[in-house]
């Protein structure tokens, strides 16, 4: 193998690429990135096992061919290298790379040990606009739960059909849901759950512009544009009913400024438990009243005029819960919907330009 490839293409792929290698593994090959030259370009592949990532970039291409070389170190190599041109020359599992003056040798695996890519093109394929793709993994997927006994709620749930698809994650206490409309058809009436990490994954290896291609075999899922794909296995199971906790008689309505409301809680949580994170809100006529009591450390109060005119209701929350929540609420204002101190809260964007719904379990107050 014989090419040249310029130095920020090289930083570029190998940064897509890196974030798959595990840090940990007890077979030394997923260690290593696979470099393929062929058909004018550098195809770098990284996976460990669960997911798989694959890049490609320009490169001129002398000799085709493969090996796999160590990623961390051929990662930092690449970062370091002076703005020149990179000549790669791989004979066997011993790997050259020259720029400027500087020279390296690396010792990688036999290509035979790297594990091949899953087979996905016999199942269902369709394609999606890469920014609602990307708006439902980024307004969704922050919610997943990260504990290890309910492996089920570590997945976001993705279901498609009736020319929409919705992704839900959950993790028990918080939920965000998320629906856009279906450019195009041709997706099946499916509910897939999907690893975070391969949503990530695809968040940041793929553009906004542009479409991206999805199939589907029995357990795994690509995602595809003509220079990136990510493979994963998909987790097996059925997903919690989550639309029986959604309240559907939420009575009482307070409209607030995202950006006021975010800050105001962000000033409380400073002084909140660092066990529960509780913050007491307090709705009345036209304002909403905030306080933290936390023993041995004090207390904060603080207060900002809302949109409400009903009943006046004290109710607690994590305040970490609803910072995330806030974070991705779009448009300026926000639209809260609860009934009771005990029952669940919904949040929704006031304009209601974007069918998006968080909830947050309440937490109970203590006198």
């Amino acid at each position: 193998m014989k090419l040249s490839v310029t130095r920020d293409s090289l930083h570029s792929g190998m940064g897509a690429v890196s974030a798959t290698i595990p840090t940990k593994t007890t077979l030394p090959v997923l260690s290593n990135i696979l470099l393929e030259a062929k058909d004018g370009k550098l195809i770098l592949s990284g996976t460990d096992l669960d997911i798989s990532v694959s890049v490609s970039i320009e490169a001129e291409i002398e000799t085709e061919g493969s090996v796999t070389v160590p990623a961390k170190k051929f990662a930092e190599i690449a970062r370091e290298l002076p703005a020149a041109p990179v000549h790669i020359t791989a004979e066997g599992v011993e790997i050259r790379i020259e720029s400027g003056k500087s020279r390296f040798k690396l010792f990688g695996l036999p290509t035979e040990e790297f594990p091949s890519f899953p087979e996905v093109d016999s199942g269902d394929s369709w394609s999606m606009l890469a920014s609602d793709l990307l708006e439902l993994i980024s307004k969704t997927s922050f919610a997943v739960s990260s504990e290890e006994s309910r492996p089920i709620l570590n997945g976001v749930l993705w279901q498609l059909g009736d020319g929409t698809a919705s992704m839900v994650a959950t993790n028990g206490h918080r939920l965000a849901r998320l629906t856009v409309p279906l450019e195009g058809g041709g997706a099946p009436e499916a509910s897939l759950i999907v690893p975070p990490k391969a949503l990530q994954q695809v968040g940041r290896l793929f553009e906004k512009e542009g479409e991206i291609s999805v199939s589907r075999s029995k357990n795994h899922l690509a995602f595809r544009t003509p220079l990136r794909s990510v493979y994963t296995r998909l987790i097996e199971g059925p997903y919690p009913n989550y639309e029986q906790v959604i309240p559907t008689d939420n009575d009482k309505k307070a409209t607030a400024n995202t950006a006021n409301l975010a800050a105001a809680i962000r000033r409380m949580a400073v002084v909140a438990s660092d066990q529960t994170h509780r913050v007491r809100m307090s709705f009345s006529e036209g304002t909403l009243s905030f306080r933290v009591q936390t023993p041995d450390l004090g207390e904060a109060e603080e207060e900002m005029q809302v949109d409400y005119g009903g009943e006046a209701l004290e109710i607690g929350f994590n305040a970490n819960y609803l910072l995330e929540v806030l974070r991705y609420m779009p448009g300026d204002d926000v639209l809260i919907e609860f009934k009771a101190p005990e029952r669940a809260a919904t949040f929704r964007p006031a304009g209601g330009e974007l069918d998006y719904l968080c909830l947050v379990m309440p937490l109970r107050l203590l006198d």
